[in-house]
């Protein structure tokens, strides 16, 4: 029976000396494991030593930490997006709707700053209640009008403004938008109406313009045809109109019957007279230049 014993202690003992090193093992390789962090690209290594923030920060990579006593909280300083819509009243009492879209990042440097000070859900703490602010501040400045024809300029103050409010906390605003813009359906109608009236005016005002400058082609039209008439007028004399007369007759005597049965007696003679006391020569032909008499038939 004693021999037995013996047997099963020194069973007992190496399966104890096998469990004690397992463990030891899987202790060792805990505490390895826990001795190292990576760090993600686009990220930082914040350093809590049982809870208290270290101002040193990690940059991307693997680095060793004390186990069980460091952790590492990684704080993401790639670009990233807010999107808010905000509501605001412009300098005329006119309801504004908005939503704004703004690029953003924090700066490596001020990681373990925004870690300590505001925490990861710095969007919600920070930039959302910023941008609200900043578009209620900048449209106080402006009429509903001035906020439609000046929107990039609008803007651009908008970013600005949030710029300065959130730098003091280590954030960056890289791109700002205002994506949409929008008015209460009655000011939407106002400004329809305005547009309508405006192009209404615009086009009686191209009409009043075309009739003038068809009344005054018109007036200039009768004042040239006047001129030419009086110039026309100017230009015929009794000469002219003898001349006239004797170039065109194809020398046959009218036919002229009066009412009374008399006679009518053309004096060529005395026309000719007169055409030649103005220099005018009679055309050469068989036509004798006589007094001619004709009588009418009774």
């Amino acid at each position: 029976m004693a021999k037995n014993e013996n047997v099963i202690d020194a069973n007992a003992g190496a399966v104890k000396k096998i469990v004690t090193t397992v463990i030891v093992v899987v202790v060792l390789l805990i505490v390895a494991l826990n001795s190292f962090t990576t760090v993600q690209a686009g990220h930082t290594g914040v350093v809590t030593t049982f809870g208290k923030v270290s101002e040193k920060v990690l940059a991307e990579g693997l680095h060793f930490k004390i186990p069980f006593v460091q952790d590492i909280i990684l704080v993401d300083n790639r670009v990233q997006k807010a999107e808010s819509a905000c509501s605001a009243a412009s300098k005329d009492l006119q309801t504004v709707t908005s939503t704004i879209a703004v690029n953003y990042k924090v700066l490596n440097s001020y990681s373990a700053s925004v870690f300590k000070n505001i925490g990861l859900d710095y969007e919600a703490k920070i930039i959302t209640p910023a941008i609200q602010e900043c578009v209620k501040a900048v449209t106080a400045k402006f009429t509903a009008e001035e906020l439609i024809t000046n929107r990039q300029s609008i803007g651009d103050q908008m970013m600005e403004l949030l710029k300065q409010k959130v730098s003091e906390y280590g954030i960056e605003i890289q791109i700002f938008n205002i994506t949409a813009f929008d008015f209460t359906a009655e000011y939407n109608a106002a400004i329809e109406a305005k547009q309508t009236a405006q192009q209404n005016a615009l086009k009686a005002e191209q009409d009043l313009q075309r009739i003038k400058v068809e009344a005054e082609q018109k007036i200039a039209q009768a004042e040239a045809e006047a001129e030419a008439y009086r110039l026309k007028s100017e230009q015929i004399t009794p000469e002219i109109l003898i001349s006239n007369y004797i170039e065109k007759w194809d020398g046959k005597l009218p036919t002229v019957v009066s009412g009374d049965g008399g006679t009518m007696m053309l004096d060529l003679s005395k026309l000719l007279e007169e055409a030649k006391a103005t220099g005018y020569s009679a055309p050469q032909n068989n036509t004798p230049a006589a007094t001619v008499t004709t009588e009418t038939a009774e």
